[in-house]
């Protein structure tokens, strides 16, 4: 009997360079280096979600695909199941995903690691598919993939590196008691590292020591491109910095490395989040600054840095207009948890409008370099680390293609940022969503299915929160009627 050819072959889903990687994992599998394997993949809101296998079985499931249930598409942030998955086409308008149907997933071999932290286990990004081969239109590594072909075709590549902070705290309760289980379960109880508001000393740094080269470590056991760690400004706030990188590369790679602090860190007796401002006395928010340019396909180069005089090339200025014109309507991809709205503040190191200066710490679009230096690029200063990373990517190239196609200006810098007139970012996760709701471009770009399907989500988890009884609520009126 002649051997069927594998999924990922008969579809086209691997080129070469996919099937040389897949190949290299077998040998090592052989060899008995690897005894299982995470397959996983980004959710909608950037969470990795998958199945572990055993090796062997792996072999054959990253080009033959592993089925998981299509409901892992329509979850909220709680993990509640929010279309109606048995009615027909399951709340998507779907026959593939009615019933909680399966999607498959399909490893890019180029992704794969071994977890340093978890011995002889191998881990693998994937994509998700339909028995027919089709793309899950729901996937945003897909999506995300395809925004930038639309950028490849217009001769330029993405090139964005990355700037997160995050808190990282000691553990003291994770709560685990049978009374704490919930949808959300009961946060974890914790301490400080150290103490805040001593930005950049090297006191606070040794005192973070243990932590920080916990991560370190597990970067460099991952092959990530770290560039610094530091101490940031608030107390058990820490910053991490990463080498540019093209295309998908940078969005990968913040997908891996927030899973992979969250699980070293709980394996040490810590607790990290990448939420933007925890509840926690005197902390400070945490944000993620996305810095991009954009390299000419034709010549290699950097395609923002001016001849002269100016502080960006007219690619790089048109770029950063289409950026500040839908800033309003891609805030709900950057920030896109009611949390990360209370960090849009005036006077603050956070942006509360859409405009640009140069190496000003107060807008939302910072320019740096300029005529001769090849790392001039453009600064966004406005998303969280919360972000589902191929949104927050794909919506910065969408806004930075239409403003190349339009060659609209970004007008003049804001030199004094919470002063400048220029309209002021959403004040809330819900009015974001209405400004992503009427943006033709984003829509557009992103597809109409997915938007109505990413703002169906987010109005669920934002009507789950007005249902809530706040501590501010409780202090404000418990006693005072």
């Amino acid at each position: 009997m002649q051997k069927q050819t594998a999924f990922a072959i008969r579809h086209g889903l691997w080129n070469d360079e996919q099937q040389d990687a897949a190949r290299r994992i077998a040998r090592r599998i052989d060899d008995g280096e690897i005894e299982t394997v995470r397959l996983s993949f980004a959710d909608q809101h950037g969470l990795l979600r998958g199945k572990t296998l055993v090796a062997n079985e792996a072999n054959n499931a990253m080009a033959n695909g592993c089925g998981v249930t299509s409901t892992l598409l329509a979850k909220d942030t709680s993990h509640r199941t929010v279309f109606p998955v048995f009615t027909a086409g399951g709340g998507f308008g779907m026959e593939e995903m009615q019933g909680a149907a399966d999607v498959i997933m399909i490893a890019d071999p180029t992704t794969f690691k071994i977890l340093p932290w978890a011995p002889k286990t191998g881990w693998v990004l994937c994509d998700l598919y339909f028995a027919d081969g089709r793309p899950v239109p729901f996937s945003t590594r897909q999506l995300c993939r395809d925004v930038l072909q639309r950028l490849d075709t217009q001769g330029h590549a993405l090139f964005a590196g990355l700037e997160v902070e995050f808190h990282v705290y000691r553990m003291k309760d994770p709560h685990l008691d049978l009374g704490d289980a919930g949808q959300p379960a009961a946060p974890p109880e914790v301490t400080l590292l150290n103490q805040g508001y001593n930005y950049l000393t090297e006191i606070r740094h040794d005192q973070a020591h243990e932590v920080i080269e916990l991560l370190r470590a597990t970067c460099a056991g991952l092959d990530l491109p770290l560039r610094t760690m530091e101490c940031e400004y608030g107390p058990s706030q820490i910053e991490f910095t990463f080498q540019p990188g093209l295309g998908l590369a940078s969005a990968d790679l913040m997908v891996l490395f927030r899973s992979a602090v969250k699980q070293v860190c709980r394996r040490h007796g810590f607790h990290a989040t990448f939420m933007c401002r925890p509840r926690i006395q005197s902390t400070m928010s945490s944000g993620w600054h996305l810095h991009q340019s954009l390299i000419d396909k034709r010549t290699g180069n950097n395609a923002f840095v001016p001849a002269s005089g100016e502080l960006l090339s007219a690619t790089g200025q048109q770029y950063l207009a289409g950026l500040l014109e839908h800033a309003q309507g891609s805030a709900a991809l950057s920030t896109p948890t009611i949390n990360g709205y209370r960090r849009y503040r005036p006077y603050s190191l956070a942006p509360d409008r859409a405009n640009w200066g140069r190496d000003n710490r107060g807008v939302m679009m910072r320019t740096l370099g300029g005529p001769g230096d090849n790392a001039t690029r453009i600064e966004n200063r406005a998303g969280e680390p919360a972000a589902n990373p191929y949104l927050y990517v794909a919506s910065q190239v969408i806004s930075g293609l239409d403003g190349l196609t339009r060659k609209l200006k970004p007008g003049p810098s804001a030199d004094t940022p919470y002063e400048a007139d220029a309209p002021r970012l959403p004040h809330s996760l819900s009015e974001a969503l209405d400004f992503l709701d009427r943006d033709t471009c984003l829509r557009e770009g992103l597809g109409n299915g997915f938007v109505d399907y990413f703002i169906h989500i987010k109005r669920e988890e934002i009507a789950r929160f007005n249902l809530d009884v706040t501590a501010w609520e409780q202090r404000e009126y418990f006693d005072l009627f």
